[in-house]
């Protein structure tokens, strides 16, 4: 049986040698679809979990109260609605007035996103990002400090002269030296720097590492632009109140922007897990178009490799005559063809896959997100290869195996 098998296979690779050129073109039509699946869905999924970590940092017990809701869309001919921004008088008022038990506030806001901070002989491209906050903006964040520690709440209160850096600011700044205790210069102002934070990464070009953290108090006294929209992002502990805390902070916030009952927030609520949720379902419309697209090209190779094997059936009819005259049987004639469909099939797969793979590593490369490698498009990939060419060999095989030897080896 084993035997059969082998020799079977070693037919199958012969008459592909045989026809090299047509089977090249029909491995290339398998493997287009096969690469826009794996393609698209290796794109899909970079994206998907760039984002999703992203905004899972934040921490799923978390809601932020910002100037315009994150799905704001302006309709044709609509205009568009303006909010005030959510002042300094507003945070204060908030801070003072939401008390939901088990909550955590975190304001900030960010000074300027065009610094240049200098140590000694050493200095940066203007191009740091300077955010004021206070005591609770690293937790809430999702940020971690990787050396040294947070600032407290005494030194936002006494605006103290520290901060919090980015990664990259200790690697441009201080090399192999521990940036803890050190003195940096932001705008002639020196801040001893407390802590360095675990790397971020970047989003869609916005490099979270180059930056640095001090408190509010301090940097409202340095960047003093009077239209400051500031954040504030509020952390339930117990992931129970999260509703109650949030239905509290509206009302709250509603309030302190003096609307009326009837009146519509003219300011934006937006939790975490919600904006993750609304990734999830952008992300599964694009695996839905990936999936349509390959199908229907899918279609095509399928079509494609049941012609070449009729073609094939054809030029090999006075072969099959002569392997029946000698004792072959119908089915193993049949599983003769059978083999040299999937192996074009796998083939045409795996040069898919591969390509697909290459798609998704330059995509992802290309606008910096994370590449995560697609198994279960790879596993469905494979399993659709092996269907197409059970499919598209039978009629072909069964055709072959039904010969009349003595019809066969009359054939010219």
């Amino acid at each position: 049986m084993f035997s059969l098998v082998r020799e079977n296979i070693r037919i199958a690779f012969d008459s592909i040698r045989g026809q090299l050129l047509r089977t090249i073109l029909t491995v290339l039509i398998i493997a287009i679809g096969i690469t826009a699946l794996v393609g698209i869905l290796s794109a899909v999924s970079a994206l998907e979990t760039t984002i999703s970590s992203d905004f899972s940092s934040m921490g799923a017990n978390t809601f932020n109260i910002q100037r315009y809701e994150f799905t704001a869309r302006r309709q044709a001919g609509e205009r568009q609605k303006i909010n005030p921004i959510i002042s300094y008088q507003n945070i204060r008022d908030f801070e003072n007035q939401y008390d939901y038990p088990f909550t955590k506030t975190s304001v900030s806001f960010t000074g300027t996103s065009i610094a240049e901070v200098k140590f000694e002989n050493e200095k940066t491209d203007p191009e740091v990002t300077v955010i004021g906050a206070n005591e609770n903006f690293i937790q809430n964040s999702g940020l971690k400090v990787d050396n040294g520690r947070e600032f407290n709440a005494l030194e936002v209160d006494n605006n103290s002269n520290v901060c919090i850096i980015g990664s990259d600011l200790v690697k441009a700044l201080f090399k192999e030296e521990n940036p803890v205790d050190k003195t940096i210069s932001i705008r002639g102002f020196k801040f001893k720097v407390i802590g360095a934070l675990e790397s971020k990464g970047s989003t869609f070009g916005n490099n979270q590492d180059l930056r640095v953290i001090m408190p509010l108090q301090k940097a409202r006294s340095i960047f003093t632009n009077a239209n400051i929209n500031y954040a504030l992002s509020v952390m339930v502990e117990k992931k129970e109140l999260l509703a109650q805390a949030q239905d509290d902070a509206i009302v709250t916030f509603r309030n302190i922007r003096g609307l009326n009952p009837i009146e519509e927030n003219n300011f934006g609520m937006e939790r975490s897990d919600d904006l993750i949720n609304r990734i999830g379902a952008i992300t599964g419309v694009l695996s839905t178009a990936a999936w349509i697209i390959s199908i229907i090209t899918i279609l095509g190779s399928s079509i494609a490799l049941m012609n070449i094997m009729l073609v094939s059936v054809s030029e090999r009819t006075r072969e099959i005559g002569v392997r029946k005259a000698l004792g072959a049987k119908q089915g193993t004639i049949a599983f003769q063809f059978f083999i040299e469909t999937i192996i074009i099939g796998q083939l045409g797969g795996i040069l898919g896959m591969i390509l697909g793979v290459l798609i998704g590593v330059v995509f992802a490369s290309a606008v910096d997100f994370q590449f995560s490698m697609p198994w279960s498009a790879m596993i469905w990939a494979s399993v659709i290869t092996f269907i197409v060419a059970i499919i598209s060999g039978s009629y072909p095989a069964s055709k072959a195996s039904k010969l009349d030897p003595i019809e066969s080896l009359r054939y010219e």
